[in-house]
């Protein structure tokens, strides 16, 4: 993909596209004896800017994790669609209560049963630096056809089209 701003607006387009389709994602932090730790999180906030939102305990291990080394990663997958994206940003904890109000949903009360009043409830911000994503040109059979034919032929299979975008 060129770096022209068309493109560049084309790719940051369908990042976001494809980050609102999925709204659930792995986020993966590093763990304080330095191993990758991933944990399934739904996004708060469907309008990406560069910014992802999420939910969580102040007092949780993604947080103390988040709070020595704010280097994360966000992947989300669209299986619908055949698409992925991952997003790597810096993650910071953010106490903005009217920020919390507006992203809250009901569905919320599974993790946080006394809402907006729960103790300790509090933000995690990503701040995106850079996304990719991929979109599967076909079905998953298709895809399994063209992986069985790469395992004959030793030709890779075609991935689909890819987009790097840097925020």
């Amino acid at each position: 993909m060129s770096n022209d701003a068309t493109s560049v607006a084309d790719a940051r387009a369908r990042v976001t596209e494809l980050i609102r389709a999925a709204r659930i994602c792995m986020l993966t932090t590093i763990s304080l004896d330095g191993r990758q730790v991933s944990r399934p999180m739904g996004l708060q906030e469907a309008e990406f800017d560069g910014d992802l939102w999420f939910f969580a305990y102040a007092d949780s291990a993604k947080l103390r994790q988040i709070r020595v080394n704010p280097e994360v990663n966000v992947a989300f997958s669209d299986q619908k669609h055949n698409a992925w994206v991952s997003v790597s940003g810096t993650a910071s904890e953010s106490s903005d209560t009217e920020r919390a109000k507006r992203l809250w949903n009901p569905l919320l009360k599974t993790w946080f049963p006394e809402g907006l009043d729960t103790p300790g409830l509090t933000l995690i911000k990503v701040h995106a630096s850079s996304a990719e994503c991929w979109d599967s040109p076909s079905s998953t059979v298709v895809n399994l056809l063209g992986f069985a034919k790469a395992a004959v032929t030793g030709r890779p299979p075609s991935a689909g089209e890819n987009h790097e975008v840097t925020y």
